[in-house]
């Protein structure tokens, strides 16, 4: 089975009917993966059809909405890998000398 076949299956599945453009999506779970996180793949794809299913877009309408999310993915500040700006990357300090048996858990 390819692509098209599961696509096909799908919509049957769904019960709806849709053209689609899957290198469009492709390009766009692409986009988010590898310029926000993995995860972001699949619910900006999820977005971009509920985005689409509300305005009752068009094939031309959709592509518009694709280029306006994979542009927001590429500029995307914090790439996928980038450590968080809020991690504070400073050494810890060694107190391996310290006796820490008096104090409290926190559980």
């Amino acid at each position: 089975m390819n692509l098209h076949d599961w696509i096909d299956e799908l919509c049957d599945v769904l019960d709806i009917e849709a053209e689609l453009d899957e290198a469009l999506v492709l390009d766009l779970a692409r986009a988010a993966a590898h310029n926000v996180q993995r995860p972001a793949a699949p619910i900006t794809t999820y977005l971009l059809g509920y985005a689409a299913g509300l305005a009752e877009a068009d094939s031309a309408a959709v592509e518009g909405l694709a280029e306006r999310a994979t542009q927001l993915a590429l500029s995307w500040e914090r790439p996928a890998g980038a450590p968080d700006p809020e991690d504070v990357d400073e050494e810890i300090p060694d107190d391996s000398t310290v006796d820490h048996s008096s104090d409290l858990a926190d559980l």
